[in-house]
Formats: C-alpha cells, structure tokens, sequence
C-alpha cells in the first residue's frame, strides 16, 4: 500500500493528474503507443492507473528483453509521483508475491548457461548501479512510504510486535503502523529501499512452487550473484560506499532516514527484561548527520540477518530443545549457502578495518562512520543470530550428507584469518599456517562457537554412517581445521578464562556489554571500553545461554570420552569399508564368462547387501580410509592423545604407556573400555563382522550396542536365507519345472529311508563320514551362529537327507551338455561318458572325505 510523499514543510503534495488542463499532449513512445491528449487518456483512469495498466498488459504480450527495456525508459523518463504507484507491482511482479503465490522473475532458478539473455538483462537491470535502484533513490528523494506486513516478518519479530512490545533492532523502530478503523493486521511503514530489500531477502525463503524441472546451482543462480553484487556494493571492503545518483540535474543525493536515538541495550534480551518497550512508545527520530553516510549499508546488513538468521530467539531455542516442539521453520540448503555467503563477505569486509595511528581519546572523533561500522559489525549484528541459528540446524538437520552446507558455513565463520587481507604465505606445503595470536579476542568472544557446537558436531557424528564417504569428509573437515597449529591452545586459553573465578559478572549487568545490541543506529552510542578479558569472555557465554548455564569444556573428559568414541567407530567405519572393499573385489574375481548368460553361482546366500559403497566403487573406498585416517590423526593433534590407529601396534603400544603423550593420560578405565572394544571389533577376517549380541536358547540376542550398530550402519547380520535350502524361492539361474520334479523326488527318497540315512551317518569310520559329507549341510550351523535364527528350527534342517536341486540349475545342466558334446569328439558315448563322470566324482568325494575329517574331527 503506497503512501502519498512527506513534503518538508509538513503539508502534502498536490493531487495526481494533469497540469495544465486537458490540452496538454502527452508524447509516449513503447511500451505504452501515443496518447493523443491527457483527457482522452485520463478519461476512465488516472495516467498513474493507466501506466501500471499498460504495464501488466506488456507483461502478457511482451518478451522479457522488451519489457526490462521498456522499464528502464520509464524509469528515467517519468516523474516520481507516477512511479510511486506502479512500484509495490514492479517489486512484486520481480521478486514474487510473499505469500509465494507469484513467482515473479524466478530469481532462484535463473542461470546463466540455461538462459544466458534473461540473465544478463536481470543482472543488469537489477544491479546496484541498474535501473531498479534508479528507481528506489528517486521515490527516496520523495520520501514516499510503503507497507510492508508484519505477518511475513521472521517470528520472533512478529510475536513481539503482535505482543504490542517494541523489538530492538533499530530497523523497526518508527516503523510500526496500528490498523485503522476496520483495517486488518499490522504493518511497517518503510521507506522504498527497505521496501524493495525486504522483498529480495525474503524471496530466498519463501517457499514458492518451483517446477521440478527445474535443476540449478545455488551459486550460479542470478539470486546468489546480486546478493554478492549487493555486499559488495554497499558493504566495500575497500574504498567507501558510493553515494546515490542526485534525482535531479545538479541536485543534492536523495536524503538517508533518520535513525532513532536508543539506548545500547543487548538484542538478544528475554521478554521479562525491565529494559522492553512498549510498542507505542517508539523513539523519535533524531538528526544523526553520522549516521547519513551508511544508512544503507547498515539497513541492508539488518534485512539481511532479520530475514534469513532471525527465525530462532533465544526463548525458542531454549523451548526447541524438547522432542515434542514442533519446527516452524525449516531452513533449505540454499538458504545456508546464501549465509555462507553474507558470513564470508562480513568477515572481509570487517578484516578490512584499519586503525588510524591516533591516541584512543582521540580515535572516537576521527575514527569514519563506515571503519566504525567495520569494527563491530559482526559482534553486534551477526554473533547472536547465526549462533542460535547453527545450534538449531545441529540439533534438526537431517543426518545425510546436506548438512555438508552448514557445516562449511560454520567452518567460515571459525576462520575469520582466511579472510584477512594479509595472507602469510606457506613455509611448505606440508605444513599448515598457523593461526596468528592476533585472533585470539575473536576466538576468545566466540568461544561458544568453537566449543559447544563442536560438542554437537561429535554428538552428530557419533549417529552417522562414517562408512558413507560424504559423511567421512564432514569429519576429516571439522577434525582438519580445529587441528591448525595454535589454534586448540588458544581455544583452551579461552576456556581457562571463563572458568576463573575471581570475578563475578552480576546476572544483569553483563547483558549490557556482550553481543553487541540491535538497539538502534550502531553511532548512537558505545561500548564501554572493557580491558578485563575474563570478563568478555563470561559475558560472552551468559549472554548467549543464560546465567544458569552449566559451560561443558570442550578439553574436559566428557568430551574426550565422546573423541574417544568417534575414534573407536571410525576404527569400525575403516574395518567396514575394507570388508566391503574385499567382498567386491573377490565377488568380481569369482565372475566367469558364464555370468554373461546370467548363470551365477547356485548359492546366493553369500552375497553381500551392504553399504552404498557397493556401488559407488573402489575409487570412492579408498578416499573413505583416507578421509578417517586423516581425521584420527587430527584428532590426535587436537587433544593430544593417542587413539587407536586400526592396528595391533596401536593397541601394543597403548598397553605399554604410550598413551601418555604432551602429559595427558588416558586414565586406566578409559584406555580398559578402548582396547576391550577394539578387540571385540576386530574378527578373524577382517571382515563381516557381527552385531553385539548374547546367546540364548531361542537364538541369539541383540544387545543395545547390537542394535546402535545396527541402526548406524556399523556392522549388520548377513542377509542369508537360514531356512530349509530345499524350500527356498526358485532362483532366475534354475529351471523351474526340473526343481519342482527334484523336489518330489528328493522328498520321496528321504522320506523312505530317512532311518537308514540316520543310521549311516552315526557310524564311525570312512562310510560314517563318506555319508556325513553327501547328505549333512556343514555349513548350516556355522551360519547358524551369525544369525538369530532359533534352535527349533535349526534341528529340523539338520537331519541327513539326498538334495538333487543342484540339478536344475542352468549351470550343471550347460556343463553336463559341454561334457558329452566334447566326448562324443573322442567317439565315447553317453553312458561311457555317465560312467567316467561317476568314477571321476567318486574320487573327488573320497578326498573330499578325507580332508574335511580332518579339518572337523568334532563334527564326527
């Protein structure tokens, strides 16, 4: 809903329409044709009305070039008092209605190797220096005023002004409009540039219904390169903003809002605090000439972090911590890389501040508008918000290889020295830089971000499949970048300083100096000057969590007892992948040409159904014990332990006190449970290693840690048909009619002399045992034993009987054909050729007799 301009001297603007009576000829060229007069133009509708009716008519019967062509010449020919009402349409029909219903230009989706003409002409015309901007800054020079709807606001914000109580940030004060007589909901009433940035930022979260087919790259989309366009623009990391285009010829620049006069008073503050606000006693405005010169830069950063970090307070997060509460939002991964994106550009932007060489009584005075907006705009705008926003999107984001998104997000902002401007260069290759002791403050004010959510990235981990090797990565990325030379002991110097005791930060107090309050313009007022480090740090953390807040150090042995966990499965995960590893190659070894014919072996029950691995390839296995060996070894850096390496030296040397390392020690329960585990992880194979389970009389017995495993993915029973063999499904390589015939045939034999079978294989000597091996499955109970299958049945499979089924398979019958195609080369008949194969199996059969005797003398 547009508002009629403000005039200076505090009447309003005449009314819309012709100047000079109904002569006047209005000469218009495309999009709109040729008005013969005003009056014939004005006849139904007012030219303003009739230009956004022309408008919506060129958006039908136009191309896009033609129409973003059209608009521009609008915009620089028109005055501002008619394009003050086609500009809420132009917005919404570019960026999409906020109910997602219109999807205006599909910035999300626009790609420049798809559609590299409309990209180009949306860049352009979008552009800070484009036409849309053009725009903006000539209905700012008007101070005309739009609305824009609360309800669409992130939902703290809304809940607080629904509440009737003022929300701190600068951004909404002054803003508020109460619903007249019979109006429905609130609005703010902002100025154009708020207006149109409200719009963009709030696009990237809409949910709108994209087509399917539509398949994009977040950062080549032409939403994530105007969002790059627009920090760098109006937050440079050298030079200073660019003022906005004069509105007239050797005009002044279109004037900046005026923020308000507010106390700094923490943003994050809980709604019981006696510093709230009533929402109708919002500030007045105030003549702040320092606050002229980066109105924008700071109006667009607060868009920016309300609309996509805002949708989490601290009450909420505090309450989300319950199973039962219900997410409203759920961030995409887009949205994340976006934030990525804002957090690198924040870091480069603020590493760019230089101090002036002045003393400090001096520097508050000479110190520009936009280096004082550089130094503390992190802190103040940024910490709290994208804090609570990551611990939620640790606790919620599915656990799959997405949350790759956030955490590459959270890494950026740990490492705000990789956006420095001075690189030091790299001694070796070999050798990570280290992290310069001039971050410590970072670190230090951060320390939560560095030790709680890396306390919740190992709870994470310790529930994913570190077999998968996207998940793998994930983990050599985090244990990577915390292993950086000094940067654990800075970490822990952090930690120390919190854990001191001799100064006590009232429960009031510190919310006054820690994350840097949204109470208004950041020029309002300062930050009192706190030399006491311990006292930041304290501050840091009870404004972030609470006074109550019970601090879990990340050195401390509940952490370490996680480290040691993860390091016990990633053992596991490496012993997994090397299974699967040796599983694939001796299956493909075992193909024969055969196989072209779909004849594979007669016994399926060996076959493995494991982990995706299966299919993505050796390639892939080898970079997933790569990934988890360099992330124990990192692991190692990090808190000086020695973990196990996956082999028995390891384990030798933790036995003989090598796990005392830089002076920390492994306590003796500890290093107890590690090689206990370790052990029970390694099989005889290698490979196909079983669930943790007890044996009872019905089977076996899933233990907790069993089914841990088995949910994880870490170890897993074979899927083996364990019934009768003679009663299993019909497979692709067997003649279904011979089996059937078999079947009956085999039944009848057994049924007959299943007394006499029983009696020959109790005998002892060669016809005991010469009978054990043709008509008992020795296989049976040692699959048995990997299997919860019950003893009941087990006992009914195990008496002797014949099984001719092997000869329905497409395999014995094709060789049977070869061999007497073959002999009847060397003129041997069939029934010469049946009694040589006789002779020839007879032989086999005693030898086989022989050594599997004396492999299993118990089985006798």
């Amino acid at each position: 809903k547009p508002h009629p301009p403000r005039s200076s001297h505090g009447h309003a603007p005449k009314p819309w329409g012709p100047a000079r009576g109904p002569a006047l000829v209005v000469v218009m060229t495309s999009p709109f044709g040729r008005y013969r007069n005003a009056e014939a133009a004005s006849a139904h509708l007012p030219p303003s009305s009739y230009l956004l009716a022309s408008l919506k008519a060129d958006c039908l019967n136009k191309p896009f070039a033609q129409r973003c062509h059209d608009l521009a010449t609008v915009i620089e020919e028109f005055p501002a008092k008619e394009l003050h009402t086609i500009f809420p349409w132009l917005v919404e029909n570019i960026f999409g209605s906020l109910d997602g219903v219109i999807l205006g230009w599909n910035l999300r989706c626009l790609q420049g190797r798809t559609n590299p003409t409309e990209y180009s002409i949306a860049l352009d015309f979008l552009d800070p220096a484009g036409p849309m901007m053009k725009l903006v800054y000539k209905l700012q020079a008007e101070e005309y005023r739009y609305d824009f709807p609360v309800s669409y606001l992130p939902g703290p914000v809304k809940v607080s002004i629904q509440e009737r109580i003022l929300p701190e940030c600068s951004l909404y004060h002054n803003k508020v409009q109460f619903p007249s007589s019979g109006g429905l909901g609130l609005n703010l009433v902002v100025n154009p540039f708020e207006y149109c940035m409200f719009y963009f930022a709030i696009s990237l979260i809409t949910q709108r219904n994209i087509p399917m087919s539509c398949h994009v790259s977040t950062s080549n989309s032409a939403y994530f390169v105007l969002v790059d366009r627009y920090l760098k623009w109006f937050l440079p990391i050298e030079g200073s903003v660019l003022p906005p285009p004069s509105s007239d010829p050797g005009g002044v620049p279109s004037p900046a809002p005026r923020s308000p006069a507010v106390p700094f008073t923490s943003y994050g503050m809980h709604p019981t605090s006696l510093l709230k606000r009533h929402i109708a006693h919002q500030p007045s405005v105030n003549a702040d000439p320092a606050s002229q010169e980066i109105w924008r830069s700071e109006t667009l950063l607060q868009i920016f972090v309300e609309m996509w970090l805002h949708h989490y307070s601290l009450d909420m997060y505090q309450k989300m911590q319950s199973p039962h509460i219900k997410e409203l939002f759920k961030p995409t991964e887009e949205h994340v890389l976006v934030i990525r994106l804002l957090v690198k550009h924040l870091h480069a932007f603020s590493n760019s501040f230089k101090p002036e060489p002045v003393s400090p009584s001096a520097h508050s005075h000479t110190a520009s508008p936009l280096a004082e907006f550089k130094r503390i705009v992190i802190p103040r705008f940024v910490q709290q918000k994208l804090y609570v926003f990551l611990q939620h999107c640790f606790g919620h984001w599915p656990l799959d290889a997405s949350f790759r998104a956030v955490l590459e997000m959270w890494l950026s902002y740990l490492q705000p020295w990789r956006y420095a401007p001075e690189k030091p260069l790299l001694s070796t290759e070999s050798q990570p830089r280290s992290v310069s002791e001039k971050w410590a403050p970072f670190i230090q004010e951060n320390l939560l971000m560095y030790t709680k959510l890396f306390v919740g990235f190992l709870n994470r981990a310790l529930r994913t499949d570190l077999v998968s090797p996207k998940n793998a990565l994930m983990v050599f990325r985090v244990a990577k970048i915390f292993a950086q030379p000094n940067l654990a002991e800075m970490i822990q110097k952090g930690e120390q300083l919190f854990l001191e005791t001799d100064l006590v930060v009232p429960p009031r107090q510190h919310r006054l100096f820690v994350s840097p309050s949204f109470g208004g313009s950041f020029l309002s007022s300062r930050t009192p000057n706190i030399t006491d480090v311990s006292f930041k740090v304290k501050s840091h953390v009870y404004s972030l969590e609470g006074q109550d807040f019970q601090y879990k150090q990340m050195f401390g042995p509940e952490v370490r007892n996680l480290v040691l966990r993860l390091a016990q499965q990633i053992c596991q995960a490496q012993q997994t992948a090397k299974s699967i590893s040796d599983h694939s190659i001796e299956a493909t070894a075992s193909q024969s040409f055969l196989s072209w014919f779909r004849f594979g072996p007669s016994d399926l029950n060996g076959s493995y159904t494991g982990n995706d691995l299966d299919e993505i390839g050796q390639d892939n296995i080898k970079k997933t014990d790569e990934y988890l060996e360099k992330a124990l070894e990192y692991l190692c850096q990090i808190f000086r332990v020695q973990l196990p390496l996956c082999s028995q030296e390891s384990l030798f040397g933790m036995k003989h006190g090598i796990h005392k390392v830089h002076g920390y020690k492994l306590n003796e329960a500890q290093l107890c449970q590690l090689m206990q585990n370790w052990g029970a992880a390694q099989d005889e194979n290698e490979k196909k290693q079983l669930p943790d389970c007890i044996e009872s009389e019905d089977g076996l017995i899933l233990t907790p840690l069993g089914r841990y495993q088995i949910i994880n993915g870490l170890r897993k029973f074979p899927l083996e048909y364990q019934g009768d063999p003679e009663l299993q499904p019909i497979r692709s390589y067997e003649n279904t009619t011979i089996v059937r015939l078999l079947f009956q045939l085999s039944s009848i034999i057994n049924r007959r002399f299943a007394g006499s079978m029983e009696t020959l294989c109790a005998k002892e000597g060669f016809l005991g045992s010469f009978c054990r091996y043709h008509l008992c499955n020795p296989c049976i109970i040692e699959k048995a034993r990997r299997s919860p299958l019950s003893k009941q049945n087990l006992g009914q499979i195990q008496q002797p009987r014949v099984s001719l089924r092997f000869l329905a398979s497409y395999r014995t019958l094709l060789s049977l054909l070869l061999t007497y195609f073959i002999a009847s080369w060397f003129c041997i008949g069939p029934v010469t050729c049946t009694f040589l194969l006789s002779i020839g199996y007879l032989f086999y059969a005693v030898l086989m007799t022989f050594i599997t005797e004396k492999r299993n003398p118990h089985q006798s």
